[in-house]
């Protein structure tokens, strides 16, 4: 059984689908430390053909919280300034209609914590990419608090009885493949291929929010690019 970990991110890119779709189960890591300046309330799209971060703000903003404690801070004026963005940059964009539909969706609902907010887009992307990974989520699951990082997570793996735990390749000098082998637990990091795709008329950028990914490829090639990654 093949288990993944990652905290909940704010649109994320396309790695972070490739780890969820190698994997049986994927564990919403929402209950650790908020990463300030990382990708749990912001991520980049393209504004007048260059790469721009949409953020959402957040109080709590700090390592003394945890994730599932930071609060959004003035949440309908955030949700018309995202939308009215992604409308004016992406409506030529050939899925435009229906993303943005999409993306209605998602903040059809008022929410006040960025935990709540990520969750819910992540199940609704993975519904229309019907990627049927099942989903965990820690805070709700686990309550293993009281673990460090490594330890926890093969608690985790433990519990899940998984036999194989793949990580992002950003996590390689957290985690000791010996320790996990002798936990009989082996132990993978999910490196994403260059992938590229047509963009508006400009030069292609990567790595961007896999709102750019969906706006401009159907979920059928969108699935096949989900495989484009390494084991290491």
């Amino acid at each position: 059984m093949k288990l993944a970990i990652m905290q909940p991110y704010f649109f994320p890119y396309i790695g972070y689908f490739q780890l969820i779709n190698a994997v049986d189960k994927f564990v919403v890591y929402d209950d650790v430390a908020y990463i300030k300046n990382g990708w749990i309330n912001r991520n980049r799209i393209m504004v007048s053909n260059k790469t721009q971060y949409i953020t959402t703000p957040v109080t709590n903003a700090s390592t003394n919280y945890l994730i599932n404690e930071t609060q959004i801070v003035n949440y309908q004026r955030f949700k018309n300034k995202f939308l009215k963005t992604i409308k004016y940059n992406y409506s030529k964009a050939p899925y435009f209609n229906e993303i943005f539909n999409l993306l209605k969706e998602i903040f059809s609902e008022d929410f006040y914590y960025i935990s709540k907010l990520n969750v819910s887009l992540l199940f609704r992307i993975l519904d229309y990419l019907k990627i049927k990974t099942e989903i965990l989520i820690a805070s709700e699951s686990f309550g293993n608090q009281d673990l460090n990082s490594q330890e926890r997570v093969l608690d985790i793996c433990k519990k899940e009885n998984a036999t194989i735990y793949i990580n992002a390749i950003g996590g390689t000098e957290l985690y000791d493949k010996e320790k996990f082998k002798n936990s009989n637990i082996n132990l993978y990091f999910l490196k994403p291929k260059y992938i590229s795709y047509k963009q508006q008329n400009n030069e292609f950028i990567p790595w961007l929010s896999i709102i750019d990914v969906m706006m401009f490829n159907y979920p059928e090639k969108i699935n096949k690019m989900l495989n484009e990654y390494s084991l290491i």
